[in-house]
């Protein structure tokens, strides 16, 4: 069962040891910890029972988090390249030197190439996710970005500004339960998101809500479903518009909450009227019968919450298919009601960001915004570099060059699509510097290594869920491994030898700046343990939704003034059966990647042992009929294909898996292999994507799932 183990809830030992309250953040997190101390080292860590999003349980990655802190491949003090490239020699570098290294050359680039020629890079959104577009703006840089600002969460963040005013989420320890869950693209108990963790929706179900599911893989969930749609990757727009149709047609929506409170309402049924179940049912594989049954559970069982996930944001029409996907909840008046998808409080104070500190014809010069104005320009609230436009500054010097790339933990040759192609990028940079927790494959190609702090070694205010902020967490700094430093710091302490603006501020100062409305401290929070804010609903009817109109913008009014259509339509992946069915001849399967490990984190923890035990190699998931016709058996090495490379990964048979459908780990590398690839082009799924375009037109995505592949039995060599 791809699910969350649910441990006895932990109880706090006496004895000698110290405790302190924390939040894990072996993913995104949220989960309360506390944390065990004996002679200034960590000796136990468990679930806090009093924590608000875990009741003191921990996923296999939380229970693991000992071994990360303690394991013998950490980095623990600073390294700089003492040969070639890739080559393996490396110096050892005090702090101070490191420094110093960094300055030059990061002064050196400015004098030739001008601020905008350096890039902040970093992963997944953990503790420093709000610091890399401040210290970027700092730098005086406008280009900042990740492998998620146009393919997770941030365009749901920034089309739900523009549509919403605002980010919802699942409203599951409000007045009354969700009378209706609808898990679309996303499998919560597998992934935890952004302080939404799995353990919140295992209690949801216990109160027997309905269930609908939208995924290609019949996850556990989907079984549990009243209804589910195994439909075709990359036709999630087509699904949503029709389940809207129905709705419409049917006349089940919330009259009296669309009347009042949403904008564009008949223009959108004019727009969703051909889009019925049957004009659907050929694209996205889903029987027209059960399309309409989904729609109506939807709209007869409210309130109703929504889970959706990054698949969603893995192609080519994203922007529209989140507007599509969003608008159900509007339709049957599930909007900030308990048990239904709710605005948080957010009562923290904003971030500072320091948007300021860039000059106005620096932000002009950021890379993408000329072109994707959600994800770089005036449509985003806190523009971000389009990062294929930026590998593409680094090859070809196009619009300008990217000489510099400063990243603080992410393995880009695992996570970026396109992986050769960022292999040649970072090969043509005059600075690649990598902060991170262990030596990875793209921190063997820096010019200088700098050792991270793990989640127990840092100070850090986590408002959770992310842009929402229903609690209020401290993560707390309980040990000091070898020289490691937390990325904040490390921010910091580089700003002022470069001597930026705004560079004063400690990092507490500005933790207790962010806590100063909660009427509080961060040692305060810290030493007192997490804050829930009581929950207030239909905020909206004091001063309306924070868009142009006040109202939900079906139409959106915003989107139609940056050039882009204001209502959501479908559109065909530009590679996929119906788009390309030349090449469906060649690679006759749709290609999904990304679907969570539960023991994994994306690219990272395989060096620790007590995870690497629950998944030793990379699997393909096959439908066994598929199978079949090439020959292949469980536990056979297969080798998966696109137009764009090939890789290999164990096959795993499974009916759960649609057989027109191929569901491969992405990920992988393998820490023990010696060399400083360490396997990232063997099973690396980023071997089979592109990020070479066409792309989302306001977000900038491009396709990682939904492409063509095909499959064979690895023939011996």
């Amino acid at each position: 069962m791809d699910t969350l183990a649910r441990p006895a809830k932990a109880k706090i030992s006496s004895g000698a040891d110290t405790v302190k309250k924390s939040t894990c953040r072996m993913c995104h997190g949220g989960c309360s910890t506390l944390v065990h101390i004996r002679d200034k080292k960590i000796v136990k860590i468990v679930g806090d029972p009093d924590g608000p999003l875990n009741h003191g349980r921990l996923c296999p990655m939380g229970s693991a988090s000992m071994q990360l802190v303690h394991s013998p491949e950490r980095l623990t003090h600073p390294l700089i390249r003492a040969g070639e490239r890739g080559e393996g020699k490396w110096r050892r570098a005090s702090w101070d030197e490191a420094y110093d290294f960094l300055c030059e050359r990061i002064r050196n680039i400015w004098a030739e190439h001008g601020k905008e020629a350096i890039t902040i890079g970093t992963g997944t959104g953990r503790h420093h996710m709000q610091w890399v577009p401040r210290f970027a703006n700092m730098m005086g840089t406008p280009n900042s970005g990740n492998p998620g600002r146009a393919q997770c969460l941030f365009p749901r963040l920034n089309t739900m500004n523009l549509t919403f005013g605002g980010l919802p989420w699942c409203d599951y320890g409000g007045e009354r339960p969700p009378g209706v869950i609808l898990f679309w693209g996303h499998n919560p108990l597998a992934s935890s998101p952004d302080g939404e963790v799995g353990f919140q929706v295992l209690d949801a179900l216990e109160s027997k809500p309905k269930i609908i599911v939208v995924d290609p893989r019949k996850t556990w969930l989907a079984k549990q479903a009243d209804v589910f749609l195994q439909l075709r990757p990359g036709s999630d727009d087509a699904l949503a518009l029709a389940m809207l149709n129905v709705i419409i047609e049917e006349r089940t929506y919330d009259k009296e909450f669309v009347e009042r409170w949403t904008y564009g309402f008949d223009r959108l049924a004019e727009r969703v009227k051909p889009c019925t179940p049957e004009w659907a049912a050929p694209i996205t594989w889903v029987p027209a019968e059960k399309i309409r049954a989904a729609a109506r559970l939807w709209a007869a069982s409210g309130p109703g919450a929504m889970e959706w996930g990054v698949s969603i944001e893995h192609a080519l029409n994203t922007t529209q298919t989140i507007r599509a996907i969003s608008m159900l909840p509007v339709l049957n008046g599930s909007i900030d009601v308990p048990g239904g998808w709710c605005f948080g409080m957010l009562p923290l104070a904003p971030f500072p960001y320091l948007p300021e500190a860039l000059p106005d014809e620096m932000k002009k010069k950021c890379l993408g915004a000329d072109r994707f104005k959600v994800l770089s320009g005036a449509g985003s609230p806190l523009p971000s570099a389009h990062m294929p436009t930026v590998f593409k500054s680094m090859r070809s010097g196009d619009p300008y060059w990217t000489k510099g790339f400063l990243i603080f933990a992410n393995n880009a040759l695992s996570t970026y699509a396109g992986s050769r192609d960022v292999y040649e990028a970072l090969g043509k940079l005059d600075l690649l510097m990598v902060a991170d927790l262990f030596m990875t494959p793209t921190a063997e190609l820096a010019d200088i290594v700098l050792p991270a702090a793990a989640w127990p070694e840092l100070d850090e205010v986590v408002g959770m869920p992310y842009f929402s902020e229903d609690v209020v967490l401290a993560q707390q700094r309980c040990e000091q491994v070898g020289e490691c430093k937390q990325d904040e710091v490390i921010m910091t302490e580089l700003a002022r030898r470069l001597g930026l603006p705004h560079c004063e501020d400690e990092p507490e100062d500005i933790y207790d700046a962010m806590l100063a409305p909660l009427g509080m401290t961060f040692k305060e929070l810290a030493a007192n343990g997490p804050v829930r804010i009581p929950k207030q609903y239909k905020k909206y009817e004091a001063k309306g939704f924070k868009t142009p109109t006040g109202k939900i913008e079906l139409y959106s009014t915003r989107l139609e003034a940056l050039g882009y259509d204001p209502l959501p339509y479908y559109e065909e992946p530009p590679e996929s059966p119906l788009a390309t069915p030349e090449l469906a001849k060649q690679f006759p399967y749709v290609l999904t990647t990304g679907a969570r490990i539960p023991v994994f984190y994306n690219s990272e923890y395989r060096q620790l042992p007590q995870l690497r035990r629950g998944r030793r190699e990379p699997q393909v998931e096959i439908h066994p009929e598929t199978a079949k016709q090439h020959g292949i058996k469980r536990g056979d090495w297969v080798v998966i294909s696109t137009p764009n490379g090939s890789i290999r990964q164990r096959a795993s048979l499974t009916e759960d898996m649609h057989p027109g459908v191929i569901g491969c780990q992405h990920g992988w590398w393998f820490p023990e292999r010696e060399g400083w690839e360490h396997g990232i082009w063997e099973s690396n799924a980023n071997i089979l994507t592109s990020h070479s375009g066409p792309y989302d037109p306001a977000m900038g995505s491009y396709q990682l799932r939904a492409l063509l592949c095909r499959i064979e039995v690895e023939k011996p060599v």
